[in-house]
């Protein structure tokens, strides 16, 4: 649906892209996560077309939006991080221009704004002002202009930041919804358990391109995850080189059930002395601090 080749951007003396590619699937969630600075939302505004790239070509649903970003646009749906709200006028008032803008004809444009106002618990203020709304009801608010005409690509650059629980379940509920309808959904974020409530696959984005690609089982594959054993007493001296903690050891690994079990086996008689034993396999946290520190595994490298 979405395929992004070779993008190139720079501004100034900042290379912002520098050889970007993605592809996103029909009915897909790609989470994309990086650090600041490392291209998403230059990305993000190429594609919706606010931006035209140095080099490389956008396509969605076999259309080049690259050489045709207006007769295009209708494909694109972009959430950025700034609200892009009247303040004065209604929420009613904003959907319907947002709308109108898209091309939605004026009996289907009212379905789709009550339907869209009740997916995102906003029907009871639609003729509020936008400016008397709260933080919350603003963030859904911005989301529901982009959501209102059912774009074949949404681009949703940190959607929730910011957001109360009510907020931001009720938009990862509809995100959910709109890619089982078919939308390729590309969504930038720092709040990394959305993208496993989403199940969403991943991008890893540095220095202006992709680095890393694939499902969250293959990107964590070869980070180390954690081990935690506690003991009533001292740590047995054999393994107190590993302790920074008085009665408690911790380390990394690579495969924490096979070194726990490791541990355990070869106790002795301290194992009478075990209080706790504990594993926490890698996560999407462990994901985001190896790329800001640049140490991804190998492996992860060449999932791109």
């Amino acid at each position: 649906m979405l395929t992004v080749s070779g993008l190139r951007k720079r501004w100034g003396p900042v290379q912002a892209l520098d050889g970007f590619d993605l592809h996103i699937e029909p009915g897909e969630i790609c989470g994309l996560i990086g650090h600041n600075g490392a291209g998403k939302t230059t990305f993000a505004r190429i594609v919706a077309g606010l931006e035209r790239p140095d080099t490389g070509t956008v396509r969605a649903a076999g259309l080049n939006l690259t050489t045709a970003p207006r007769s295009t646009r209708h494909l694109i749906g972009l959430a950025p991080q700034e609200l892009a709200l009247y303040p004065t006028a209604t929420l009613r008032q904003n959907l319907r221009l947002y709308g109108g803008l898209a091309g939605l004809p004026r009996t289907e444009l009212r379905a789709e704004l009550a339907a869209v106002a009740e997916e995102l618990l906003l029907t009871d203020v639609l003729d509020h002002p936008i400016a008397t709304l709260s933080g919350g009801q603003q963030r859904r608010a911005q989301a529901a202009t982009v959501l209102l005409p059912r774009p074949r690509v949404l681009l949703l650059d940190e959607p929730t930041v910011g957001a109360d629980p009510t907020t931001r379940e009720a938009l990862l509920r509809l995100v959910r919804t709109r890619a089982d309808e078919g939308a390729a959904i590309c969504y930038t974020t720092h709040y990394l358990p959305e993208l496993e409530r989403l199940d969403a696959t991943l991008a890893v984005a540095a220095s202006g391109r992709v680095i890393a690609r694939g499902n969250r089982a293959d990107l964590l594959d070869g980070l180390p995850g954690e081990v935690t054993v506690t003991f009533t007493g001292a740590v047995p001296e054999h393994l107190a080189q590993t302790s920074t903690t008085p009665g408690e050891l911790r380390f990394s690994t690579p495969v924490p059930a096979q070194e726990l079990a490791r541990i355990l086996r070869d106790l002795g008689p301290d194992t009478t002395r075990v209080r706790s034993a504990t594993i926490r396999e890698p996560s999407l946290d462990d994901l985001y601090r190896s790329l800001a520190t640049g140490q991804l595994p190998a492996e992860t490298h060449d999932a791109a």
